[in-house]
Formats: C-alpha cells, sequence, structure tokens
C-alpha cells in the first residue's frame, strides 16, 4: 500500500515543509541508521533506564522509515540508489534490533541463551528481507511479497517493541521472534522457489523475464 498507510499518513505533514529544502530522502534514512542503531545499543544494556531510551530510539527510527519513502514520493525525488540505500538500513538496523534484545536480556531466566536467540531471529529477518526483495521483483506490477490491510504494513508490528521495552516485556518479543521469523523465512524462501520455476526466458530477448508477462495474459 504504497502511501497509504497510517503511518505513511502519519508522517506525510512532517515531511512536506522539507520539501524544496535541500533535504533528501537519503537524509532521513541516515537518521533512520542512527536512531535505529542507538536504540540497538540502548536494549543491549540491559537495564530499564536504557530500555526505555531505546524504546523512544525504536519509535523514532521506525517513523523515519516512513518518512525517507514518503518524502520521495511527495518530492519527486525517488532514485534507485535511494531504494537500495533505504533497503539496506532497513534489513541491517532491524536484524541487528533482535540481536540487540538477546544480549540485553543475557541476565534474564534463560541466561545467555537469549544471545543465541538473538542471532536466530535477526538473521531469520534479514533473510526474510532478502527474500522478500527478490519475490517482489518477480511478481506482477502491484503485487507484495508481504502485504498489510486496513491501513498497516506487516512491519508495523515493529512498534510494539518499544512499549514492550518500556514495560520490561522483552523476552517474550525475543522468543517470539525467534519461531516466527524463521518460519516466515521458510514461507517466503518457497513462494520464491516457486514464482522462479514459473518463470521463462524469451530466447528471441536475452536476459528479458517474460514470466510475470504470461501470468497476466
Amino acid at each position: 500500500m504504497s502511501g497509504g498507510s497510517w503511518s505513511h499518513r502519519l508522517v506525510r505533514p512532517m515531511v512536506r515543509p522539507l520539501v524544496g529544502t535541500g533535504v533528501t530522502p537519503n537524509h532521513l534514512t541516515t537518521l533512520r541508521l542512527v536512531t535505529g542503531l542507538g536504540a540497538c545499543a540502548a536494549l543491549m544494556v540491559g537495564s530499564a533506564l536504557w530500555n526505555g531510551w531505546g524504546g523512544i530510539l525504536w519509535i523514532l527510527s521506525l517513523l523515519l522509515d516512513y518518512a525517507d519513502g514518503e518524502l520521495a514520493r511527495i518530492g519527486k525525488m525517488a532514485t534507485p540508489g535511494g531504494h537500495r540505500y533505504d533497503y539496506v538500513v532497513d534489513n541491517l538496523v532491524t536484524s541487528l534490533f533482535f540481536v540487540a534484545i538477546g544480549v540485553g536480556l543475557r541476565q534474564s531466566v534463560l541466561g545467555e541463551w537469549t544471545v543465541l536467540l538473538g542471532v536466530l531471529a535477526g538473521v531469520s529477518v534479514y533473510l526474510c528481507g532478502v527474500l522478500a526483495e527478490a519475490l517482489d521483483r518477480r511478481l506482477p506490477a502491484g503485487d507484495k511479497a508481504l502485504s498489510g490491510a486496513f491501513g498497516f504494513n506487516p512491519e508495523d508490528v515493529l512498534y510494539l517493541a518499544a512499549p514492550l521495552a518500556w514495560c520490561d516485556w522483552l523476552l517474550p518479543l525475543l522468543v517470539g521472534a525467534a519461531v516466527g521469523a524463521p518460519v516466515a523465512m521458510a514461507v517466503i524462501g518457497l513462494n520464491l522457489l516457486r514464482h522462479r520455476k514459473s518463470v521463462t526466458t524469451d530466447p528471441s530477448l536475452p536476459g528479458v523475464i517474460v514470466g510475470a508477462a504470461k501470468r497476466q495474459g
């Protein structure tokens, strides 16, 4: 739902004044990276105080994730390089976020196992992003590997991490991510494999994939 989610609508009036000021979507993506890494660093400490700051920085980072795309859209500043930068930053920050939670919970009832759970969740989330991006390229225009509904995107569930951090309930989030992310990765991977098998290449047009066109026709 490009530009139509509740998060896009929330940040739109915030970024509209930036159009024509010299601020670019890449600037906002860099702020997304800095605040996201800041949230990760805070959560790695493992104290209630730093978890509180981590939750605040995480909410800000998520909003900036929408803000860069919204500025690119309304300011007509979208570029392939900007999309790539945004994609890399999103994947990196979200993956490290779960690793950071695992490190911060190393003094919990699960002990050092939380670090392993954090790495499992982080790697799985990263691969989900890679596989979803590859699948998006093979789907008909307008279709997405991960689509939302009712104004919400699948990644909006990450907003819940902030109140969970403030309430010291990050352990259930970590365990859920360590179970759910590998399952999601497997589902997306199988879907990608199915679409790759259905795509053929026209021998008269070297390198041009025509499977999607055949499906639409």
